[in-house]
Order: structure tokens, then C-alpha cells, then sequence
């Protein structure tokens, strides 16, 4: 008979993204996560595999729970300019605060730790930028049929724009103290949808 689980894995899962989250991939052993999580070693390995198994199961599982509400927010009837220029604004802010700061946003952390010389990694991080350029994108083909953007414009270009500058911001925001130079970024780069 085989023995049932004495944890939770759905549980463990989101301790070790947690875990992974605030210190990166390099720095977290397999020791660290046996003691975080508080299931032995075997158990681990048993459920989830290796480390590395492990963290893309963490990085899908911040996939699927974080920002769910970016598709709504990006996909509302009205106007969908404004949306657009909120959730950049909301990405801005996030960066901004002490708290992003320490653990910035576990995607970019990876895109910077990983994604250089793990294909795994790097196809979960391109998974999640193209969701967000799809997002992007849409809204602002949107935006531009109902006359909010110029005829002229090139939404495609625009999204991708956007997705850089909220990355960067990610990236800016979680190594400066000075949450200043993200809020002009965001402000600069929001004046290019006028």
C-alpha cells in the first residue's frame, strides 16, 4: 500500500516559490528549501524532482496566479486607453515600493539569473512577455480603432515598448533606492501614447 503525502504539496509549491522568489535560484540549496519547506529530502525529490525541476515549477505556478487581472483590466468595454496607461502606472508603482524592491518580480529575476543559459527558464520568461505584448497590443489596436491613438501610430511597436519599459522598471525599481528616476520613467514613457 502506498504511503500517503504527509504535506501539502500545492503548499510546499508556493513555499518554494516564495523561497526562490526572495532569494534567486544559485542562492537557494537544496538544504535551504528541505528546511523552508520542512519535508525531507526524499520527499521532495519524490514530488517535485530536482532543484531546477522545482523553480519552473514555482516560475509556472507565479505564471498562472500573478496579475490574473491583467487580461480583465486590459479587456474592459470603453475606452482602452486609460487602461493601458493605469496598468503601466501600476507596474511603475509596484517597482517603486520597498517591497518590490527586495523581491522585484520573480519573471524578471529569472529573465536576468537564468534565461542567459537555461532554455527552460528562458521559454517560461518569453511565454510571459508575450502574453503581456499580446495584451498590450490588442488594447492599443483597440485604442486606436475607436480614435484614442493616432492613425499613425504602430500599436504593435507600442506594446513592445511598453513591455520593455515595465521590465526595466522591474529591474531599475528593485536596484535603486530612488524610486523617483521610475516614476519619471513611467510618466516619459506614457506621454508617447499622446
Amino acid at each position: 500500500m502506498a504511503r500517503t503525502k504527509e504535506f501539502d504539496p500545492d503548499a510546499a509549491l508556493q513555499a518554494a516559490l516564495e523561497l526562490f522568489w526572495r532569494r534567486g535560484y544559485e542562492a537557494t540549496s537544496m538544504s535551504d528549501l528541505v528546511e523552508h519547506l520542512g519535508i525531507g529530502r526524499a520527499s521532495l525529490y519524490a514530488t517535485f524532482g530536482s532543484k531546477h525541476e522545482l523553480y519552473l515549477k514555482a516560475l509556472d505556478r507565479y505564471g498562472q496566479t500573478r496579475d490574473p487581472g491583467l487580461l480583465r483590466e486590459l479587456s474592459q468595454p470603453g475606452p482602452a486607453l486609460p487602461a493601458v496607461r493605469a496598468v503601466v502606472r501600476r507596474f511603475g508603482g509596484e517597482a517603486a515600493t520597498e517591497e518590490s524592491r527586495l523581491a522585484g518580480c520573480f519573471v524578471t529575476n529569472t529573465a536576468a539569473e537564468l534565461a542567459p543559459h537555461d532554455p527552460a527558464a528562458a521559454r517560461r520568461v518569453e511565454q510571459s512577455w508575450d502574453h503581456i505584448e499580446t495584451l498590450l497590443h490588442s488594447a492599443l489596436v483597440r485604442a486606436q480603432a475607436q480614435g484614442e491613438l493616432a492613425a499613425d501610430r504602430d500599436p504593435l511597436a507600442l506594446a513592445r515598448m511598453l513591455l520593455v519599459l515595465m521590465q526595466g522598471l522591474r529591474v531599475v525599481g528593485k536596484a535603486s533606492t530612488d524610486p523617483a528616476r521610475v516614476r519619471a520613467a513611467t510618466e516619459q514613457a506614457l506621454a508617447l501614447l499622446d
